[in-house]
């Protein structure tokens, strides 16, 4: 279960971090800035397992002002995401009292482009794909659907949010 939980955090900062090199139609303002990571909103009565543990460490983490994915979107067009979900460990305290997971000290960090206009934001998939995802932008808060990611285990309904610094 940990290992779907970092996997998940891996691959949405992999689909956040892919480029495009469509122009961007306007609209770019309000998500310019740096976005960190800070909640995983679910159903706990209809989420999955890996759903809810991912939860659970995002949680934590956000208390501790740990944020495992950061995204910098610039005027430019230009995007630059770190991710610390790699190095995630995930520690069970002497004696079972919970867990410990402390905040990873490395980060891998990409620099790409982005395209954003009237809600949708679009990046070039691995797969050289054009990659489409609806945002919702509301002051200093961001949501993306779960659903619109499409990573397995985690497509039942739920909003990731992010925190604009």
């Amino acid at each position: 279960m940990k290992l779907n939980s970092i996997l998940f955090l891996f691959v949405l900062a992999l689909f956040l971090s892919c480029s495009s090199d469509k122009d961007n139609e306007g609209g770019n303002n309000t998500i310019v800035g740096v976005w960190d990571l800070t909640e995983l909103k679910i159903n706990a009565s209809t989420a999955s397992d890996e759903a809810i543990f991912a939860k659970e460490i995002l949680d934590y983490l956000s208390a501790a002002n740990c944020y495992i994915l950061t995204i910098d979107f610039k005027t430019d067009l230009s995007l630059i995401t770190e991710t610390k979900g790699g190095y995630l460990e995930v520690n069970v305290n002497q004696g079972g009292t919970g867990l410990d997971i402390p905040c990873p000290t490395q980060k891998d960090t990409e620099t790409t482009a982005y395209t954003y206009s009237n809600g949708v934001l679009t990046v070039l998939g691995d797969d050289n794909e054009m990659v489409t995802v609806n945002v919702v932008i509301s002051g200093n808060t961001m949501t993306v659907n779960a659903v619109d990611l499409d990573i397995e285990n985690f497509n039942e309904s739920g909003q990731l949010v992010f925190t604009r610094r």
